[in-house]
């Protein structure tokens, strides 16, 4: 990893000061596949201010300089909204006792130095920190493998998310929206749960 990353983790109000330029990260790393996401500043910075509202969220920042390169984000399941905690409550998940991670992002540039092993680490100590997880989950976009804006280098995470000790759990499954780079409006995306226990 270069020298001049400093990794730092932020807990509930801490990540306040952050998240203009978090916003601007995440419209940046998911505009690409396959999350293909048209992002509104407004919407994120709404979306973000779920974690600076939660005393037991985590944002692990990874900075060069004064710039955000990468950032990621958790916080207890029950402190997320009622379409993700359903579906573990629904598979006998106590949601009390699961932690959600939000998302990592990283500009193309920084990758293959380590930083998205770094992102699992720090959210599951984060998890553990606070006691009483038995498990910590997120969930990832369905794409079919025929979509014809798959790019033809593009390898999905599975087996890094495996290495990291997740299994996916195709029944556990819930509906976000936004709007695809392609698309006139916001439509439905199908998201697959990954779960681990801690």
């Amino acid at each position: 990893m270069s020298s001049t990353l400093h990794i730092e983790r932020l807990t509930g109000p801490q990540a306040a000061p952050w998240l203009n330029e978090l916003a601007r990260l995440r419209i940046s790393v998911f505009h690409a596949y396959p999350y293909l996401y048209d992002g509104d500043p407004a919407y994120e910075e709404n979306y973000l201010a779920t974690y600076t509202a939660s005393p037991k969220s985590v944002v692990v920042l990874v900075r060069d300089g004064d710039r955000i390169v990468g950032a990621s984000t958790a916080l207890p399941l029950a402190h997320e909204p009622e379409n993700v905690i359903r579906p573990l409550r629904q598979h006998g998940y106590d949601p009390a006792r699961v932690f959600y991670l939000g998302e990592s992002v990283l500009l193309p540039e920084y990758r293959g130095q380590g930083l998205g092993v770094r992102f699992f680490q720090e959210r599951e100590a984060h998890a553990r920190s606070l006691g009483g997880f038995t498990h910590a989950t997120f969930c990832a976009v369905y794409r079919p493998k025929d979509d014809p804006r798959r790019p033809s280098d593009y390898t999905p995470l599975d087996e890094f998310w495996k290495k990291r000790g997740y299994r996916k759990q195709p029944s556990l499954t819930t509906l976000f929206s936004w709007k695809d780079l392609d698309q006139p409006r916001e439509s439905e995306k199908t998201m697959v749960f990954w779960v681990k226990s801690l």
